[in-house]
């Protein structure tokens, strides 16, 4: 099989692991740096440039898309799903899951477990829209943000009234969240590939931080997961749409609670903690699944 990966650093463990994962199963992979690609978009023959050429006919893709680079490249994953391309996550599915809001609205529809969650831009009682999610300590979120960055907790009600503001001054829309004191700082990340989860590490955070993302100090181990915890990630992946994601899990007093579906999860840390191959596992799913054609959405929405 001929793979591209859409990744802008070949450099990156993942993308390597990728690279080396596929060439050891016998397929031919290249990288693909997605920012300069540009697209011939015709009726009669679609088709993708790169450095001045056509590229060649790919079976499939796998898009390791940045949050920051998300518009155009999922415009780059579009146009390769209208040239029959298989792609293992889908453009809809990533622009979806890129959108905070929206992946936590599609979630709640179909009953999955979540925190308490408000949604303003402005709203007119700050104290009200903190007593609809339990009251401080909370949790404010930068909707656009990434790796823990604009995550903030509020631990007195005070202290998030004032918080929420200074994010209004600047416009920025914000999700307010109850915070899940019995986590402890942790959380579990859930690899979910072809509808079953692969591999699942816990993430601790640092001592004195609340946010368990690894690139600030968390640490990662080896977890055993529950049936409703595994469960859980593996419907949060179906309404998202995504053939392969990280799902984070809080564990609650009242079950697990999802906090994050991430389309192009890191493969560094769950490697590391399990010793599983979980590259190799993604280019099995892909040599089962990849046929001209075979997208949902060819390229629609």
């Amino acid at each position: 099989m001929k793979i591209a990966i859409l990744s802008r650093n070949p450099r990156l463990y993942s993308t390597r692991r990728l690279v080396e994962a596929g060439e050891k199963r016998g397929h031919e992979v290249d990288v693909i740096d997605t920012m300069h690609c540009y697209m011939d978009i015709t009726s009669s023959s679609p088709s993708v440039r790169y450095n001045g050429e056509p590229l060649p006919k790919y079976d499939a893709i796998i898009p390791r898309i940045g949050a920051s680079v998300t518009f155009y490249g999922t415009a780059v994953v579009r146009q390769f799903e209208m040239m029959g391309t298989y792609s293992i996550n889908e453009s809809v599915a990533i622009s979806r899951s890129r959108d905070k809001l929206r992946s936590l609205q599609l979630m709640s529809r179909k009953g999955l477990g979540l925190p308490k969650t408000g949604f303003a831009n402005r709203p007119d009682k700050i104290g009200d829209l903190l007593k609809n999610v339990g009251g401080a300590p909370v949790v404010i979120k930068l909707l656009e943000g990434t790796q823990g960055i604009g995550v903030v907790l509020a631990e007195t009600n005070k202290t998030a009234e004032s918080i929420i503001e200074a994010f209004m001054g600047l416009d920025a829309n914000i999700l307010v969240q109850e915070y899940i004191e019995e986590a402890g700082g942790a959380d579990i990340r859930c690899l979910v590939v072809g509808g079953k989860v692969i591999a699942a590490m816990k993430r601790q955070g640092a001592e004195g931080e609340f946010r368990s993302n690894l690139h600030r100090g968390g640490t990662a181990s080896l977890v055993k997961l529950t049936p409703e915890e595994r469960r859980t990630a593996v419907d949060a992946a179906k309404v998202m749409g995504l053939n392969m994601c990280g799902v984070d899990i809080l564990r609650s007093n009242n079950g697990p609670l999802i906090m994050e579906v991430n389309s192009s999860p890191g493969l560094e840390g769950i490697e590391t903690a399990t010793g599983k191959d979980v590259a190799e596992m993604i280019i099995q799913h892909i040599e089962k699944s990849a046929s001209t054609g075979n997208t949902k959405t060819k390229g629609k929405g």
